[in-house]
């Protein structure tokens, strides 16, 4: 099989091929793995606290740190990739990650696993931008791009589907560490095709990457996501606040920069067209309301109804699946309709699914359960749609050269904007939880366990198991109807919020087909690189 030669792609016009199809498969795999690797890391948790002796707030940042510098250096490895070379970044990410995962499964200690958990964060960093600009690189035909995307964001909704199988699997069998494993043959198979597979592509007339640009961006993202996240743990103290605050100052000087800057790390010029950047809002606003309710969710099956976290991931899988559904489908329909009515009317129905999410409260018995999944899978088949249209429009009509700038905003803004809905979504059902169970009626308990029982719903579990079964069962059952009060706001609150992003993409994208549909056109973007190149 011959090889793409370096700086080519498949031709601009033309359909892709078998070569370019099995390319795509190859490149599913990592995006797989992206988010399968976050799922089963959470189901490992209790047992690397065992076996590490690592404490909470270690457990906490083996999660936390791989996210905080994915989402950090999102920005930088995707502009890097237009440089140096989108087919090499992934493949210099995939040797890093294999390595790094090799490391993280014998971690002698919490401390260990931490530092190799940051590096799998960077090299992860390298995976999604450098899978969605090569998607972009080998298939040019909009409608087979549109379908090459959408199968890349079913992948990642994939992976957050098995990871429960998987990981449950491995630690049932073997030790915490053969979590980990699971991206070594993964990265092996990627470097063995890659080269063959896979186009090379990179932007002549970048520049030099500017590495003020790039601490800038690292300096914005991370301190905003540590407080945010905060937030949604710990409330809004004022260390969370001021750190999320330092954040949006660092973004505002990278934006000065990038504006003054003949080589920006981000052109800012992708804004002004419409479809870009209405694109890249309703990703931000749709994973907002997407992170916070499975955040929410998780909750409300392990601690309100009372699952394992392993049978709570299980009904959660349907879920996964919903968005694979979703995405495959409005990929295949906008052959006939335009994208931005199929996103629309796809928020419309995960309207519907958060107020059906919001009935199931309402709801007792094992009926409630069956209500709260069936309206989860509602939610996430009408978010598929605006996940992969949108992811398309940004790549897709961001000019060739900016494919890596371009796909690595697609990433970070759901990033953004997920740590936002946790953040903003979990602390109003935290306030309306407390709020609730400050009016209860608790007389006659110890004062330890009413404070526990009244700073979070993880509290009165807790203070329920060391009191007597009758006053320890009261307690909990209030306390579970105070957080289902605070899930029924905060479902309703997604309700509006993307009945709203509906008639906004509706009105913004409503006319022609832009984006998933718009064909290649050579003027505009020769147009763009003289403009970028030329600035006066």
């Amino acid at each position: 099989m011959t090889r793409f030669p370096a700086d080519t792609a498949p031709p601009t016009t033309g359909r892709a091929g078998r070569r370019e199809w099995i390319g795509l498969a190859v490149l599913s795999i990592p995006a797989l793995l992206a988010s399968l690797e976050l799922t089963v890391t959470h189901l490992a948790l209790p047992a690397i606290g065992r076996a590490l002796a690592a404490n909470s707030a270690e457990l906490l940042w083996i999660v936390d740190v791989y996210a905080f510098l994915l989402a950090g250096s999102l920005i930088t490895m995707g502009t890097l990739g237009d440089r140096i070379g989108r087919r090499r970044l992934l493949l210099i990410g995939a040797a890093a990650y294999g390595v790094a995962s090799v490391l993280a499964a014998y971690a002698p200690s919490a401390g260990a696993l931490i530092a190799v958990r940051a590096l799998l964060g960077i090299s992860g960093a390298t995976l999604m931008p450098s899978v969605l600009s090569l998607t972009v690189a080998m298939f040019r035909d909009p409608r087979q791009r549109t379908v090459a995307v959408g199968i890349v964001i079913a992948s990642v909704s994939g992976g957050t589907a098995i990871g429960p199988l998987v990981g449950g699997w491995l630690l049932e069998r073997f030790w915490w560490g053969s979590v980990f494993l699971l991206g070594v043959p993964v990265m092996a198979l990627l470097l063995a095709l890659g080269p063959i597979l896979l186009p090379e592509r990179r932007d002549a007339g970048a520049g030099r990457l500017d590495p003020i640009s790039a601490a800038l961006s690292l300096a914005a993202v991370l301190p905003a996501v540590y407080g945010l996240k905060q937030i949604a743990a710990d409330g809004a103290g004022w260390l969370p606040v001021l750190s999320a605050a330092v954040g949006l100052l660092f973004a505002v000087v990278f934006l000065r920069r990038q504006r003054a800057l003949r080589h920006p790390l981000i052109d800012l010029r992708l804004f002004a067209n419409r479809a870009f950047s209405t694109a890249v809002a309703t990703l931000a606003l749709g994973i907002f309301v997407l992170w916070g309710f499975n955040y929410a969710f998780a909750q409300n099956l392990q601690l309100v109804r009372g699952l394992s976290p392993l049978e709570a991931g299980l009904w959660t899988a349907p879920s996964a699946i919903g968005v694979i559904v979703g995405s495959t489908l409005a990929s295949r329909t906008v052959r006939w309709i335009a994208p931005g009515p199929v996103i629309a009317a796809g928020l419309a129905l995960a309207a519907v699914g958060f107020v059906v999410v919001a009935q199931a409260g309402m709801t007792a018995g094992t009926s409630a359960l069956g209500l709260l999944v069936t309206g989860a899978i509602i939610v996430s088949a009408g978010l598929g749609p605006m996940m992969a249209l949108a992811t398309d429009m940004v790549v897709g009509t961001a000019p060739p050269e900016q494919a890596g700038a371009a796909s690595a905003i697609s990433s970070t803004a759901p990033q953004l904007g997920g740590a936002l809905g946790i953040a903003l979504l979990g602390s109003a059902i935290t306030a309306v939880y407390r709020s609730e169970m400050s009016r209860a009626v608790v007389a006659g308990l110890p004062s330890e366990a009413v404070s526990a029982a009244r700073e979070s719903l993880g509290g009165a579990v807790t203070a329920s198991h060391i009191l007597p079964y009758r006053p320890g069962a009261m307690l909990l059952s209030t306390a579970r109807e105070a957080f289902t009060a605070g899930f029924q706001l905060s479902a309703v609150a997604s309700a509006a919020t993307v009945a709203g992003m509906a008639v906004t993409v509706a009105v913004m994208l409503g006319r022609g087909r832009v984006g998933a549909s718009q064909p290649p056109d050579a003027d505009r973007t020769s147009t763009y690189t003289r403009r970028r190149h030329n600035p006066s």
